[in-house]
């Protein structure tokens, strides 16, 4: 049985890695077809062909990329890699609740060690190339070690607790497990922006002037109050623009990125405002939360149920019950429901940003987030004509021409 379960694993593996060039080949196949007439002229021949040579470029190295992860996984398992890493962790330690964290530190440890080249190579060579690319080789390095230390500090806690449920309460694991997840996304959702943030960048108060006192007023007739308006020095790692919303009920905080705010005109950086708020309207942060915990909660049952099968972890090469490397063959048989639950939560997505879309239009800023869409996109040198199969399986968001045909259509009906 355990031989079946082994080659079940294998074969998702690599049904999904087929997938996966599948859908990149249909994308790449989409790439120099004619402009959607809306769309037209957003690209000079000069960009566009820049444009076509991004897409190429980050096609390629999502080839190399996801063929090398293959196949060292596909090695790693043939060699009974997992059984030699918890071979290595319980001759370190026989406590249950260190062997975890070596293990999978080991693991996490060689993942980053092998995968470090590529984001070197994507960071320095190909968005460099592309004039996207700010990050200093310091900058790079210090933000890696960060990262490091959260994941110890922040990840480690939570295996470790996660561990001693199990050991405590194998039946009701699932649920303290469900709890204590859902607690801690809660937290970061509550207090990523004040206190995550300012571990990697800079955040400053809006100043006073034309913008604030504009975002102010559409609040305002949006009857939306705000308080927190930051700006974050996101041009220190890249030209590319964004903006978010942190936290929940009075912890809600806006941030602009201050490249948004160099790209954007003040009306276009309002109407992204006026997309954002009208999540807050449409309650899509809170149904997404949600959805979230509710999610966690199936997942921490199925796999409650799943542990207390040995045959699992026989199909990795260890005997027992051992709860580090059950997560591992877990999380290795997921990936069909994963899909489809991540196919699910996509197009639950792309109709909240029609939504959100809808919600500016309606409060007069369809022409100016039209405009910032289409600045945004050309300077992200973004696909213009994606495959529709691609956007199905990857986009959280629909395509920028679906977005402005559908704030066209709500324009000229109103």
């Amino acid at each position: 049985m355990e031989n079946l379960i082994f080659s079940l694993m294998i074969g998702i593996l690599i049904v999904d890695y087929l997938l996966g060039r599948l859908l990149d080949g249909l994308n790449a196949s989409r790439m120099g077809d004619p402009v959607p007439q809306t769309l037209t002229g957003l690209y000079d021949s000069e960009k566009y062909q820049t444009q076509q040579r991004y897409q190429k470029a980050n096609i390629r190295f999502d080839l190399v990329f996801s063929t090398c992860s293959l196949l060292i996984l596909l090695g790693f398992l043939a060699l009974s890699g997992f059984a030699r890493v918890h071979g290595f962790a319980a001759a370190v330690t026989a406590n249950p609740l260190w062997q975890p964290l070596i293990f999978f530190g080991v693991l996490l440890l060689a993942q980053d060690l092998l995968t470090t080249p590529f984001e070197l190579y994507r960071t320095f060579v190909i968005e460099q190339q592309f004039g996207f690319n700010k990050t200093s080789p310091r900058l790079f390095w210090a933000d890696k070690l960060k990262g490091w230390l959260l994941m110890a500090v922040v990840g480690g806690t939570v295996l470790v607790l996660m561990t001693w449920f199990y050991l405590r309460t194998t039946d009701r694991f699932w649920l303290y497990g469900w709890l204590l997840v859902s607690g801690v996304a809660l937290f970061f959702t509550l207090f990523y922006s004040n206190l995550i943030v300012p571990l990697f960048n800079r955040q400053t108060e809006l100043e006073e002037g034309e913008l604030k006192s504009a975002i102010e007023g559409f609040a305002r007739r949006a009857s939306f109050p705000v308080k927190d308006l930051y700006v974050l020095d996101g041009s220190k790692r890249s030209t590319k623009a964004n903006a978010y919303f942190a936290g929940l009920g009075r912890k809600k905080r806006i941030v602009l990125f201050d490249t948004l705010i160099k790209d954007l005109s003040t009306d276009e950086v309002v109407a992204v405002l006026a997309h954002e708020i009208g999540h807050f309207k449409k309650k899509h942060t809170l149904q997404a939360m949600l959805i979230s915990i509710a999610q966690t909660g199936v997942v921490f049952y199925l796999l409650s149920l799943f542990l207390g099968q040995e045959v699992f972890l026989r199909a990795l090469g260890v005997e027992g019950a051992v709860f580090h490397v059950g997560l591992v063959a877990f999380m290795l048989l997921y990936g069909p429901v994963s899909l489809v639950t991540g196919l699910l939560v996509n197009g639950w997505s792309r109709k909240n940003e029609y939504q959100a879309d809808a919600f500016a239009a309606d409060h007069g800023s369809a022409g100016a987030l039209v405009s910032a869409l289409k600045k945004l996109s050309l300077n992200h040198l973004s696909n213009l004509t994606p495959h529709p199969a691609y956007v199905f399986f990857h986009y959280s968001h629909p395509s920028l021409y679906q977005r402005v045909q559908a704030l066209e259509a709500r324009t000229s009906v109103s």
